[in-house]
Parts: structure tokens; C-alpha cells; sequence
């Protein structure tokens, strides 16, 4: 059911695509083994022509581990931002990637977006997330 604060996520307004592209804390929510959410700080980095969201992190990382362990399909998950009223989430289907060109893509999105590039990590992956929802009010 659509409400008012549907957002097309391959296609969002421009207030909306403006907030995702100002430096914010978000926060990741995965489904840990037994069904509970597990909520972290994270930044995130939104691609709405390929409909997909990321998040580089440890390849050890909790929320590495819980998408994981969601198996083929991915895992269900969320991204949310806010900053006094207005308020951002993107769901979809998240998978750990590992493949050199996806995690510079997603480190280069981060630097883009936060101002400062990562420092180097061996074990850096991404979370990219085939979104399927978006919602907020930006």
C-alpha cells in the first residue's frame, strides 16, 4: 500500500535525492540469525539509476556476517537517515560483495559523499542493496 511518503527509488524527486547527497549518519538495519534487528551506524552512499544502495564494511563486520547468513536470496534489510523533519529509508535485498571493481565503486561514492576517502582495508566488501522501497520526506 503506497502512502504519501512513497518515493519511486529508481526515480526519486529532487529534494529527495538532494538529502541522500548531503553527509549524513545513517543507520543499518539486518536481520540477525534468530529473526532480531540489529541496528548500526553506518554511511551509505544511494545510486537510484542502478537502484541500489551501499555500505563498505569489514568483511567480518556483524553486519557482514548477518547478510551472509540470509544465504542466495540476501537478506532483508534497511537504511534510514534523518535530520529534524525530514527523513529518508531505502529497503531492499542486500548482498555482501567482494569483487574489487564493486568495493572501489562503493569507496569512491563513500569519498564522493562523506568528503574523505577510506583508508585502505584488505578486508573491505560492500553491502549493496537492490532496493525495492523507498520512503521519506526529504
Amino acid at each position: 500500500m503506497a502512502t504519501k511518503y512513497s518515493v519511486d527509488p529508481g526515480a526519486p524527486d529532487e529534494p529527495y535525492l538532494n538529502f541522500w547527497r548531503e553527509r549524513h549518519v545513517c543507520t543499518l538495519t539486518t536481520p540477525r540469525p534468530d529473526g532480531t534487528p540489529h541496528v548500526v551506524p553506518v554511511g551509505v552512499t544511494y545510486d537510484p539509476a542502478a537502484r541500489l544502495a551501499r555500505v563498505i564494511t569489514n568483511k567480518a563486520s556483524a553486519k557482514a556476517r548477518h547478510v551472509l547468513a540470509a544465504g542466495e536470496q540476501g537478506a532483508a534489510v534497511a537504511v534510514c537517515q534523518m535530520e529534524g523533519r525530514r527523513w529518508a529509508t531505502l529497503e531492499g535485498r542486500a548482498f555482501v560483495r567482494t569483487e574489487p571493481d564493486r568495493v572501489a565503486e562503493a569507496e569512491r561514492r563513500y569519498a564522493e559523499r562523506y568528503g574523505r576517502t577510506p583508508s585502505p582495508n584488505p578486508a573491505r566488501v560492500v553491502i549493496e542493496i537492490e532496493l525495492t522501497r523507498a520512503m521519506g520526506r526529504g
